[in-house]
């Protein structure tokens, strides 16, 4: 399939090649697999095996090479749906208004931008691995704007990419510095207390953050954040951990792990989701809302940033491999990281249908919370922060919540 190429089309999605690969093998593995299954010969799990056996009878009596040329043309149409959709992503219109918030600080490539004027002060930290702006997507779909419309006064913390400073930072760093002076700033600019939001991996990092400054703080938010790396799973974790070391050539080359890299990983975590997604995207109506919706979400996931090696280590030998959160042995600076600590109002939120942080691992840091208020929604990691319905379901109890637990006042 030839498809011209423009200056102004967008890349495809970053793994492109993986999906390629993946969607392609699936095709050609269904004629493969057609005769195991025609002759019951395919292993299956316990619950599918009697349901395998009524398919196989079922298949032997059809006729062999009709079956055969129906599961090739529907293996060839899946996979032009899912062409289509990579094409149509990387044509579509849609593009995100430019940010028009002036920094209110910055220190090195990291930035922070203020949404509101006036209202009790709440910093929002994101994870160091993709950009901040998934929580201000875009106009209709910012968070930190529709907080600010409802009275708060919002600051936006954006890491930016590692230049070769930041490629020398560990997690201490981090937390000790850019994010310890965005802190410093928002209290001087808000002139009262201030409430902390962090969601995924940013979580852990304003959780260090609020054990750091208690007097300062007024509530602590925790959104999608992992603390038991061992909850779920946790052979596959340390596997991953160990795994770390096969990336030390690009870590020494380039004093951090790859966006294409990083983004390689996530797509092992469900190979088929890019396929699953592209394919159900070539039928929307491309000038819909939900297009519009999933198209600056590819955006931004294509957008991702490389992680500094010290991170990149620290994440993967010590959080996954041994597991030191959950265990007690996370120290930021000298200082222990136990969620037990933190007895001010804390506000958990533990998205059901998670598959970056397993809702396990979560539920750890909810449980060593001493006071917290817990929410569990029926939704995604990403979704929980741009699908829809989430302004009811999500945002507004937890606006609610802050309303009541968020301070303005020296």
């Amino acid at each position: 399939m030839t498809r011209p190429q423009t200056q102004t089309m967008r890349q495809g999605p970053r793994p492109l090649a993986l999906h390629l690969a993946l969607a392609t093998m699936n095709c050609a593995g269904s004629s493969v697999a057609l005769p195991l299954l025609r002759n019951a010969s395919l292993h299956w799990k316990e619950p599918l095996q009697q349901a395998a056996a009524d398919l196989a009878t079922a298949i032997a009596k059809t006729d062999t090479e009709a079956l055969r040329q129906a599961v090739e043309r529907e293996s060839l149409e899946r996979l032009d749906r899912f062409l289509t959709g990579v094409e149509h992503y990387r044509r579509h219109t849609y593009r995100r208004t430019a940010d028009t918030s002036s920094p209110v600080w910055t220190d090195g490539n990291a930035t922070l931008c203020r949404f509101g004027d006036d209202g009790p002060a709440v910093l929002l930290v994101a994870s160091l691995i993709n950009r901040s702006y998934i929580l201000d997507l875009g106009p209709k779909r910012s968070f930190a704007r529709w907080l600010a419309a409802r009275g708060f006064r919002c600051y936006l913390l954006d890491w930016g990419a590692p230049g070769e400073r930041e490629c020398r930072f560990s997690i201490d760093d981090y937390i000790a510095g850019p994010l310890q002076a965005a802190f410093d700033a928002v209290r001087t600019d808000a002139g009262g207390k201030v409430s902390i939001l962090g969601y995924c991996m940013g979580g852990l990092l304003a959780l260090a953050l609020a054990l750091r400054n208690r007097a300062d703080v007024a509530s602590l938010v925790l959104l999608a954040t992992p603390w038991d790396f061992h909850a779920e799973d946790p052979e596959q974790a340390r596997t991953l951990g160990t795994a770390m070391r096969a990336f030390e050539p690009q870590l020494q080359t380039f004093g951090s792990l790859p966006t294409d890299t990083l983004q390689y990983l996530f797509c092992l975590l469900d190979p088929f989701l890019g396929i699953r997604k592209f394919t159900a995207f070539a039928g929307l109506d491309q000038n819909s809302e939900a297009a519009r919706r999933f198209v600056a979400l590819e955006d931004w996931l294509n957008d991702g940033v490389p992680l500094a090696a010290p991170v990149a280590r620290a994440c993967a030998f010590d959080w996954y491999g041994k597991n030191s959160p959950a265990r007690g042995d996370w120290h930021v600076c000298g200082a222990p990281i136990r969620p037990e600590d933190w007895d001010a109002p804390a506000y958990v939120v533990i998205p059901a249908a998670d598959r970056i942080v397993p809702p396990a691992s979560a539920e750890g840091l909810a449980r060593a919370l001493p006071n917290a208020a817990v929410k569990r929604p029926r939704a995604g990691h990403i979704g929980m922060i741009a699908g829809r319905g989430v302004t009811r379901s999500i945002w507004s109890p937890l606006a609610n919540w802050l309303s009541k637990n968020c301070t303005a006042e020296p």
